[in-house]
C-alpha cells in the first residue's frame, strides 16, 4: 500500500515539497542588473561656493603676510634656511568636493623611501569613464602613480614622457601595457624635435595634438624645475582667450630652487586666474631629509581645475555605465557621487536569499503535517 494511502499527512508533505521545489526553480533564474544610470550630487554647487569662499580667505591672508613682510619682497627667497615651507604662504584652500585618493610614489633610487605621495580628487569619477585620458610628464624609472591608476580605473589610458629613460617603470603589469604609451620625450615650453635637437622637446599643446586628444583628465608633471616655463607658455593662452583650461585635475612637483618671492608669486597667481585650485600640498621628505640645509625646496600640489565642466567638478551630459569594483572606494559612503553605476545582486546575497525561502517553506509544510 502507498504511504500517502495510509495518511493524508504523507500527501500532504509531497504536495509542499512539490510546490517548494517549483518555486525553488523559478527563483534560481539569473538574478537580473539593476542599472543606476545616473546619481546627481545636488550639493556639489553649494560645496564648491563654500570652497570658493574659503578660498578667497586664503588669498586675504597671503596679502596680508605679503605686506607684513615689506615693501623689499623681491629679495626674498620663497624657501628660507630656517626651514620656510612654500606651504605657508601657499596654502591648500579648498577641498576636494569628492574624497581624495593617494597614490604612492616611491624614488627610483631609493625604493624602500616614499619621496611623496600623490593625491588625486574623485578618482572613482573616472573609474569606468570610456575616455579616461591620463598625461604624466617624468617617469625616471618609476612608476607607481601609472600603476595605481591603471589599478583603480577600467578604461584609462596613459600617455607617458620621459627623455631620461626608454620606458615605464616596472610596477606596471605586463596585462596592462596595452593602456600605456611611451615616449623619450621631454616637456618644454616651445617645441623643439627636429634631427638636430637632443633631446626632443615637445610642448603639451603639440603632443595633444599628436595623440588626437582635447581633453586630459588626469595631469602629472615632475620635470625638475621646467614646469615654470611649461606650465606659463601653455596657460598663458588660455587666460587670454577666456577658454578653460584642457584638463581636470593637475598634480605638480614644484621645485623652487633660488627662486624669487616675486617669481613665485606672479607664476602661483597665474595659476589660480586660469581656475587652478590647490586641495592638497606635502614636502617631497626624501630630499627634505638629503638636503637638510636648504629647507623645503620641493613639495607636491595637487589641483582641482574649477572652471570648465571637467568631470571631477560636474556631472557628464550623456551618463556612461560603469560597475562599482570589488575595493574599498565601492563600499563608502562616496559611492554616492559616481556619475553611474552597474549593481548586480552578488551570489552570496543571491544565495542566502533562497536558502531563507527553502527553510521558511519547509517550515510551513513541517507546521501542516505535525
Amino acid at each position: 500500500m502507498a504511504p500517502w494511502t495510509r495518511s493524508p499527512r504523507y500527501l500532504v508533505f509531497v504536495l509542499a515539497a512539490v510546490v517548494t521545489l517549483l518555486y525553488l526553480f523559478g527563483s534560481f533564474s539569473a538574478p537580473p542588473l539593476q542599472r543606476i544610470t545616473h546619481i546627481e550630487d545636488p550639493d556639489l554647487p553649494n560645496r564648491l561656493a563654500h570652497s570658493g569662499r574659503i578660498y578667497q580667505k586664503v588669498l586675504a591672508d597671503r596679502q596680508g603676510l605679503i605686506k607684513k613682510m615689506g615693501p623689499n619682497r623681491t629679495r626674498h627667497r620663497v624657501v628660507s634656511r630656517q626651514r620656510t615651507s612654500i606651504s605657508s604662504l601657499y596654502s591648500v584652500g579648498i577641498s576636494c568636493p569628492r574624497h581624495s585618493t593617494v597614490l604612492l610614489k616611491f624614488n627610483a633610487w631609493a625604493p624602500s623611501a616614499m619621496e611623496a605621495r600623490k593625491w588625486v580628487c574623485g578618482i572613482t569619477r573616472v573609474e569606468t569613464k570610456p575616455d579616461c585620458t591620463v598625461y604624466s610628464f617624468g617617469i625616471n624609472l618609476e612608476s607607481s602613480f601609472e600603476a595605481e591608476i591603471l589599478a583603480n580605473t577600467d578604461h584609462c589610458q596613459i600617455w607617458g614622457y620621459d627623455f631620461s629613460v626608454n620606458s615605464f617603470g616596472p610596477e606596471i603589469p605586463s596585462s596592462q601595457t596595452h593602456r600605456t604609451h611611451f615616449r623619450p620625450y621631454g616637456l618644454a615650453g616651445t617645441d623643439r624635435h627636429g634631427p638636430d635637437d637632443v633631446p626632443q622637446m615637445y610642448t603639451i599643446e603639440t603632443l595633444m595634438k599628436m595623440n588626437g586628444h582635447t581633453h586630459i583628465d588626469i595631469l602629472k608633471v615632475d620635470i625638475e624645475r621646467y614646469e615654470f616655463e611649461t606650465l606659463s607658455a601653455f596657460i598663458k593662452p588660455y587666460i587670454a582667450s577666456g577658454k578653460p583650461l584642457p584638463f581636470g585635475q593637475l598634480q605638480l612637483e614644484i621645485h623652487l630652487w633660488e627662486l624669487s618671492f616675486s617669481e613665485f608669486l606672479s607664476w602661483w597667481e597665474m595659476l589660480e586666474e586660469a581656475g587652478l585650485r590647490p586641495f592638497w600640498t606635502e614636502p617631497n621628505l626624501v630630499y627634505q631629509n638629503y638636503n637638510r640645509d636648504r629647507g623645503s625646496e620641493l613639495a607636491e600640489y595637487s589641483f582641482l581645475n574649477i572652471k570648465g565642466d571637467n568631470i571631477f567638478i560636474k556631472d557628464p551630459k550623456t551618463p556612461f555605465a560603469c560597475g562599482c569594483r570589488a575595493r574599498p572606494a565601492c563600499t563608502r559612503a562616496d559611492t554616492r557621487s559616481l556619475d553611474s553605476i552597474d549593481i548586480r545582486t552578488s551570489k552570496r546575497s543571491w544565495i542566502a536569499d533562497s536558502c531563507s525561502k527553502l527553510l521558511a517553506s519547509f517550515a510551513i509544510v513541517l507546521q501542516t503535517v505535525f
